[in-house]
């Protein structure tokens, strides 16, 4: 997963969602806001897990949260965070694996944890999903607040549903076709480039993707004590998903 976001996505990863970075942020302070996330009112330490280029880490600033951890193993998406963000302080930018850092955050401190943009689908296997959820219900305060969204590929497209235009200009068109498995959907990305001379380049490059349902996801969010687990859809076809500590 690291070497295609920053071997091959990273570069291309703003410009795909086919909107200016602010408005970027603006969705996504929406999406947060019918979340149920409003201004911070006990630490106002906010977990930003698979923060990408900071779409939700600078909404959260916006918010007013103190301090924000914006997680992401992509050194090059982390950089460009840092770009928009400015010298915000309220933003920690970490590289590294967000279950990793989920795992190591102190009991109880965190306020809001957020993992969004269907980063929850990269995780390797549903194991890892449930032991995140398990861990970030231990780092949240009482009344935390947790907001996941993700893609819900349990149906399987078939034939050329399969085939999916992602984002196109006149001069870089990405496509991604999904093949599936039982449990996981393998995403192949083909990037159509113009070069100086006007010819077209192809690259491409694959990841895995963990079909998991809303459903799923909510019985295992009860199972770790989250209480108040609710889904709802989301822009981009994603599904919103939030929940509260205990």
């Amino acid at each position: 997963m690291d070497q295609h976001y920053d071997g091959f996505l990273a570069d291309h990863y703003t410009w795909m969602f086919g909107a200016p970075h602010a408005a970027l942020v603006e969705e996504q302070l929406g999406v947060l806001r019918r979340a149920g996330v409003a201004e911070p009112t006990g630490t106002g330490v906010a977990v930003d897990l698979g923060c990408g280029s900071g779409f939700q880490s600078i909404a959260l600033a916006r918010m007013g949260h103190p301090t924000i951890l914006a997680v992401d193993s992509s050194a090059k998406l982390l950089a460009e965070l840092e770009l928009y963000a400015g010298d915000h302080p309220a933003i920690r930018v970490v590289q590294d694996d967000l279950c990793e850092v989920a795992a190591n955050l102190p009991a109880g401190t965190a306020e809001l944890a957020v993992c969004m943009g269907d980063t929850l689908t990269h995780l390797p296997d549903r194991t890892a999903v449930t032991q995140l959820l398990a861990d970030l219900y231990a780092a949240l305060t009482p009344g935390g607040r947790l907001v996941l969204s993700f893609r819900d590929l349990s149906t399987s497209r078939t034939g050329t549903s399969r085939i999916i235009p992602v984002h196109s200009d006149a001069d870089t068109i990405l496509t991604c076709i999904l093949e599936y498995g039982p449990d996981v959907v393998t995403v192949h990305d083909l990037l159509h480039q113009r070069t100086a001379q006007r010819d077209w380049t192809l690259s491409t490059s694959a990841y895995r993707k963990l079909r998991i349902a809303p459903d799923w996801v909510a019985d295992r969010l009860a199972e770790v004590g989250f209480r108040h687990v609710r889904h709802a859809p989301a822009p981009r076809r994603m599904t919103l998903v939030t929940a509260a500590r205990q």
